[in-house]
């Protein structure tokens, strides 16, 4: 086994599916990106400035401006082969590189599927 992409594991010449082993050689692999990031106030600062301002301390307020910068969604990896093969795998965005990642895990299968046969 060289990768897995969610419930997708690939090796030199196939994929191995939650149903079933199919050649890897042909497969056409698209990718859709359904992240976003949201932006709040960490709960760390809300805390400093409670317990900040009931000391008097007025100037603890500023750490309410704080933001923090969620990544949530899932990348969609589709698989298509001539053969009949669907399938759709979903991939949870943790951090803001979990799409780099995912592409550049398909631009190596998809280089696998359009190589020479072993």
């Amino acid at each position: 086994m060289l990768f897995t992409l969610g419930d997708v594991a690939v090796t030199n010449t196939s994929l191995i599916l939650p149903h079933g082993r199919y050649p890897l050689r042909g497969t056409v692999w698209t990718v859709h990106n359904q992240t976003y990031a949201t932006s709040a106030i960490p709960a760390w600062a809300i805390v400093v400035a409670i317990v900040g301002f009931l000391f008097l301390c007025v100037f603890s307020l500023f750490f309410l401006l704080a933001k923090e910068t969620r990544m949530q969604g899932y990348i969609e990896v589709h698989i298509q082969s001539p053969d009949g093969l669907h399938h759709v795998t979903r991939i949870a965005a943790v951090d803001p590189f979990t799409f780099g990642w995912v592409q550049q895990q398909v631009s190596q299968a998809q280089a696998l599927a359009s190589g020479p046969t072993a």
